[in-house]
């Protein structure tokens, strides 16, 4: 299977939904190798990521997903992004204290600094 979406998403090809799904599935799940990974990655880049392949990839990732039971509704996410090699300053936590003390219920999470001058960890 990785030979053959390997070899279609460099050919330009688009995957269905379902193919994408099961991709990032299988990927993390371990069966793909990070050289194998970037190739996909880099493939998909370069023919342009559809609507149907970002959504195949999301609901593969909501299926791994850590769920956090609460009983609030209306929750607010503000993770940053980071990752954007440009030392930019941490603003998604500092949102969240801003959206949180207006009465909104936030759930933030993040990690510290990779790439970036703060990570959401660092600030709190």
């Amino acid at each position: 299977m990785i030979q053959e979406i390997l070899g279609r998403v460099s050919g330009g090809h688009d995957l269905a939904m379902s193919e994408m799904a099961q991709t990032i599935g299988s990927i993390m799940e371990g069966e793909w190798q990070e050289e194998q990974i970037a190739l996909l990655l880099t493939g998909l880049s370069a023919k342009g990521e559809t609507v149907d392949e970002i959504a195949g990839a999301a609901s593969a990732m909501r299926k791994h997903m850590t769920k956090i039971p609460t009983s609030k509704t209306g929750l607010l996410d503000t993770c940053g992004t980071g990752g954007d090699g440009s030392e930019t300053f941490n603003i998604s936590t500092a949102a969240a204290i801003v959206t949180a003390s207006a009465g909104v219920t936030v759930a933030k999470h993040g990690n510290r600094s990779v790439t970036s001058r703060s990570g959401s960890a660092d600030v709190l």
